[in-house]
């Protein structure tokens, strides 16, 4: 008995402890503003980058960007001892039927995989994208820096594949540059279809795009406020979950929306000087981002991206007109802002990373009774569980129970008309899984 009641405190103090883990503190002081900076100088060096610019030269256009991407990959991997998977995934797309594709061309992603060491073939993507574009999305000679969209994500990505590969975790880490997104998401839609061929059990996808402007149209000047977008539902679900929730609610619980918590959490518990801003809308209002590809074939993701946009400076040629400075150049990059959301991204992946996948089922009962009651299939992996509960109008997870490891609980005194309710998984390190929202109903 007092051996147990020893590992149960042992137990209760790893957990405390995880909250704040150190090695996800020193991730956040390993990432390197200047190390952002000459990579967003470097993407804007190549004049344009527009999906159909020329791709043979070696100075200018997106094959020598996606080039140096892959180089950049290379060279990270052979300090790591060659811990990352590095290629290129392709798809051909066609000028038939597509109003903002010039000419035929191959869309070409750049992929860097660090697998995990226990869970392979879970895998949480952080993204930015390589393309940029002029005014006219066609127009794919004229100059188009694309300094904050996208270089500053694209940037981040390969500075958070530098740091985080000083570390091992469980799950893998896919770090990815993604070509088309102006032109319709193509590239994003070819690596989500390449997954779902692969069978990739994929955790989520953190689409960076746009993370390098504190100063908005508005005139507010914020360097600490981001977003995270997040559609409600997957769009992949069936009618009968539909009809499910019109009696059990999970209008906006469904993996991305939980995903985006997840996010909002680690962010506030490691820095809490940010303020991450959940946003319930799939994307910008009537816009679209690299993520919703993934989205499309059920898979989580979200977009993460500065508060305040300046549309001056977003698909723009480099002109002066009224008095106002046309053009995405590099002085309107904010490097200290950069490497902030750059961190945010570091410390999710690593967690997610470091966490047991999360139950795949999970069922609640206590209809008509004064007590929530909840079921859940056990995770290989995880030594324990914890319940997660809030108020209906709440957007975050204001209350929780560990548990230990067991498969079903009952909070008493907690009535299941009054909460919504969800279940993460919790390793031997410490670090939880994305939450899992019920299910399945059962009655006593």
């Amino acid at each position: 008995m007092k051996h147990l009641i020893a590992y149960s405190l042992y137990l209760s103090t790893l957990l405390t402890y995880a909250q704040t883990d150190q090695k996800v503190y020193r991730i956040i002081e390993s990432i390197s503003s200047e190390r952002i900076e000459n990579d967003i100088q470097t993407l804007v060096n190549f004049g344009t980058r527009n999906t159909f610019s020329d791709t043979i030269s070696d100075t200018r256009g997106i094959g020598a960007a996606r080039r140096w991407i892959k180089s950049e990959f290379e060279t990270i991997s052979e300090a790591c001892h060659h811990c990352l998977d590095v290629f290129y995934q392709k798809d051909f797309v066609t000028k038939a039927g597509n109003s903002r594709v010039p000419h035929d061309a191959w869309v070409i992603n750049v992929v860097a995989i660090q697998k995990g060491t226990k869970y392979p073939n879970r895998y949480i993507i952080m993204s930015g994208d390589i393309d940029s574009r002029a005014s006219d999305t066609m127009d794919f000679t004229t100059d188009a820096p694309g300094a904050n969209d996208n270089a500053s994500g694209m940037a981040g990505t390969i500075e958070a594949a530098r740091v985080l590969s000083q570390y091992q975790f469980e799950s893998s880490i896919v770090y990815v540059g993604l070509s088309g997104e102006e032109q319709g998401l193509f590239g994003g839609a070819g690596l989500a279809k390449y997954a779902k061929e692969k069978g990739w059990d994929i955790i989520g996808i953190l689409n960076n795009d746009m993370i390098g402007n504190i100063k908005g149209v508005d005139g507010v000047i914020d360097n600490r406020t981001f977003r995270i977008f997040s559609e409600p539902v997957p769009p992949t679900e069936t009618d009968r979950q539909r009809q499910l929730r019109r009696f059990y609610g999970g209008e906006v619980d469904g993996i991305s929306r939980q995903l985006a918590r997840y996010i909002h959490k680690t962010t506030k518990t490691y820095m809490p000087e940010m303020n991450p801003m959940m946003v319930y809308r799939l994307d910008r209002f009537g816009r679209g981002g690299h993520h919703r590809p993934f989205n499309d074939l059920g898979f989580p993701g979200v977009r993460i991206m500065e508060a305040h946009e300046n549309y001056t400076q977003q698909h723009q040629d480099i002109r002066k007109e009224n008095g106002i400075q046309y053009g995405d150049v590099i002085e309107h990059v904010n490097f200290d802002y950069a490497k902030k959301l750059t961190a945010v991204n570091a410390i999710n992946l690593a967690s997610l990373a470091s966490a047991p996948p999360a139950p795949k089922t999970v069922a609640i009962g206590g209809i008509v009774q004064p007590s929530a009651k909840l079921k859940w299939d056990k995770v290989d992996g995880a030594i324990g569980y914890k319940i997660y509960w809030r108020e209906t109008t709440s957007p975050t997870w204001d209350h929780s129970r560990y548990v230990g490891d067991i498969s079903e609980f009952t909070l008493e005194g907690i009535v299941i008309d009054n909460f919504f309710f969800g279940m993460a998984s919790v390793g031997e390190n410490g670090f939880e899984s994305v939450i899992t929202f019920p299910n399945q109903v059962f009655r006593d």
